[in-house]
């Protein structure tokens, strides 16, 4: 059985099929530009071939055309061109005959097409004006002649209309292909888009303000310098210019604009060895790259974990020998300045193993766990356990331009590092008076930026190298090179960026931006089945559900659950894995799904990352890490749908 042909394929036979038609036809979209013409349009114009591609303007046709002298003396060639551009807007069926300025006559048929725009039919009816003509002059004898020529007119008239029966089927073709292309191109999240080879659009699908918000959506026509903003064009132009030249491209860019991740592909239009233009497609992987990002994180992780583990168990032994030792000698009769020594020994060891705690705090498997999170709480938390560990010489500004939707972060994780960040300027100013700013913003509805300035030093150029990179300091014997370190970790674990610059003013000025997401409404109140075989935790997690405005039956073991879960006014499931009886969490949920229930559930385990039975569950169900809390649950029930 013969494959479908493809769209390019249906082009070419399209193409080839209206250029075997006796007559000029033409088709424009809805905003008077050249979408097809076929071979006879050019020919029985004179028409140059910037008129015949794609793209080009009736307006501009028109003017040449009238400028030419093809409907003869015109007095104001400015006002004709206006009046057919108006006529042509109306886009009203017509039929019509006019004598050209070369002596032949031709009628022009317009039908309008459901997209806009329409279907233009030019066909030279000299022949038969002639017919008309010689019948009116010579209507009392009918020669032989005159016979004749009524036998060809009639057979000019059969050709004709079995012409235009083919004529109207390409037409009824053309038209359909033509709705099936755009209503694809206008459901798909990207932007396709065709330029010519000057930069101007010749087609667009109007989705370019999905992915770059406040560009237009009506570009047909538009330089793209003009649609996408100069920084972006900046950004784009030398992909453009290689597509130009017959390269294909493909390449991501950071709108600035609206701070998203954009990738953009290029193709080279050619036709007949001719490169007429460049077809653009360019989507959104604003997520796609902070999960990346976050990926690759874990990734680094892991390995360094994998290096420092074995390390830091022999190195922690060499560190408990030094500490024997030196306990040792600290209790046999030595001078003063062996003991001065030995004291200066322990505190080094001491300090190495501090050292060896933060590796593994950073090293270590971490888990960002988000939950709806107000700013403006945040913040007012942050400022109460900062506050006491600020002299009274330095004052702490926090300004709140988040959102007020609560929205999706680690709570912990980000006081952790704002609450670095805020202790290593107070170092950086010292002891003389100084200011301390926090501010929140959302960027673009993409990131939530938060930014601490200070009024010290600023970095050194040093310091703006290799602040970020593990055990750097400027604090000499005094710190560890880990606090800044740890903050672009747990900063690209959650999928966003850290920046570090100077002031204009003196000072530093770090940025750490977090990708934004609003946390869900508040969801419906639900019945929530509770399996926990703890008393003690299940009256804990029992009174965390109602306190949300939830109803909660519970159940102590998996089979007593498995039999409650039954009931028809239970919509979520909330387990704990390990389980008294033969029935964990994980097996009573697949014995659920094995009946049929679709009920939404969540486990809840305190087995170790590395166990192959939590990872086993984690790839069936949303599993949550024991301690739990309040806002963890919660975002789990807003992910989750109601059943």
């Amino acid at each position: 059985m013969a494959s479908n042909p493809t769209i390019s394929e249906t082009e070419k036979l399209t193409r080839a099929g209206l250029n075997l038609i006796g007559q000029a036809l033409s088709i424009y979209d809805r905003n008077l530009r050249l979408v097809n013409a076929n071979r006879r349009f050019q020919e029985m114009f004179a028409l140059p071939e910037r008129f015949c591609a794609p793209g080009a303007s009736f307006e501009e046709t028109i003017r040449y055309l009238a400028q030419r002298g093809e409907y003869g003396e015109i007095a104001d060639v400015d006002g004709f061109v206006r009046d057919r551009v108006r006529q042509a807007r109306a886009f009203e069926p017509h039929y019509m005959e006019r004598t050209r300025a070369n002596g032949r006559t031709i009628s022009v048929e317009g039908s309008p097409l459901p997209q806009g725009g329409w279907v233009a039919v030019y066909t030279d009816i000299t022949a038969i004006k002639e017919q008309e003509a010689l019948l009116r002059a010579r209507s009392e004898e009918l020669s032989d002649q005159l016979l004749a020529h009524a036998e060809r007119l009639a057979q000019t008239n059969r050709s004709l209309a079995a012409t235009n029966a083919a004529l109207e089927e390409a037409k009824h073709q053309l038209t359909e292909m033509e709705a099936r292309i755009r209503m694809t191109t206008e459901m798909m999240p990207a932007h396709i888009a065709h330029v010519d080879t000057d930069g101007y659009y010749t087609y667009s699908n109007q989705r370019l303000p999905l992915i770059m918000p406040a560009r237009p959506a009506e570009i047909t026509g538009m330089h793209i310098r003009e649609a996408l903003g100069e920084s972006a064009f900046a950004r784009i132009r030398p992909h453009l210019e290689k597509a130009c030249r017959g390269e294909a491209s493909v390449f991501e860019f950071t709108d600035e604009e609206s701070q998203k991740r954009i990738r953009t592909a290029f193709t080279p239009d050619m036709r007949d060895g001719e490169i007429r233009g460049i077809y653009i497609l360019s989507m959104d992987i604003t997520e796609e790259t902070q999960a990346r990002a976050a990926l690759m994180q874990t990734r680094k992780r892991e390995l360094a974990a994998q290096l420092t583990s074995g390390l830091a168990h022999d190195f922690a032994n060499l560190l408990t020998i030094i500490l024997g030792m030196q306990s040792r000698l600290a209790r046999m009769d030595l001078p003063e300045e062996a003991t001065s020594l030995i004291d200066a020994t322990r505190r080094a060891a001491q300090r190495g193993g501090a050292l060896l705690d933060r590796i593994a705090a950073i090293s270590g498997p971490r888990r960002i766990r988000p939950e709806p999170v107000v700013i403006a709480d945040f913040l007012e938390e942050l400022r109460t356990i900062t506050s006491p560990t600020l002299p009274e010489t330095i004052r702490l500004e926090i300004a709140d331009f988040g959102p007020a939707r609560p929205v999706l972060l680690d709570p912990g994780t980000l006081q952790d590092s704002l609450l670095n960040l805020i202790l290593n300027a107070r170092d950086a100013i010292g002891s003389e008076a100084g200011t301390i700013r926090l501010e929140a913003r959302a960027v673009r509805d993409t990131w939530l930026e938060f930014t601490v300035t200070d009024t010290g030093p600023g970095f050194s150029e040093e310091a703006l190298a290799h602040a970020l990179d593990p055990f750097f300091t400027t604090k000499g014997g005094e710190g560890s090179g880990l606090g800044l370190s740890m903050v672009y970790d747990l900063t690209k674990l959650a999928g966003g960026q850290i920046m570090l610059a100077n002031r204009p003013a003196g000072g530093a000025i770090v940025t750490l931006r977090l990708p934004l997401r609003h946390a869900a409404e508040k969801a419906r109140s639900r019945m929530i089945l509770l399996v926990e075989d703890s008393p003690d935790l299940r009256r804990s997690l029992r009174e965390m559900l109602t306190a949300m405005g939830h109803r909660v039956v519970e159940a102590a073991s998996g089979e007593e659950g498995l039999a409650l879960a039954t009931l028809p006014e239970v919509d979520f499931i909330l387990s704990d894995m390990s389980l008294q009886g033969e029935m964990g969490g994980d097996a009573m949920l697949d014995r659920l799904r094995e009946m049929g229930h679709t009920t939404p559930a969540c486990l809840m385990t305190s087995l170790p990352a590395s166990d192959p039975r939590r990872q086993a569950a984690a790839t069936r169900y949303p599993l949550l890490a024991k301690p739990v809390s309040a806002g963890e649950i919660e975002a789990v029930l807003a992910l989750e749908p109601e059943r």
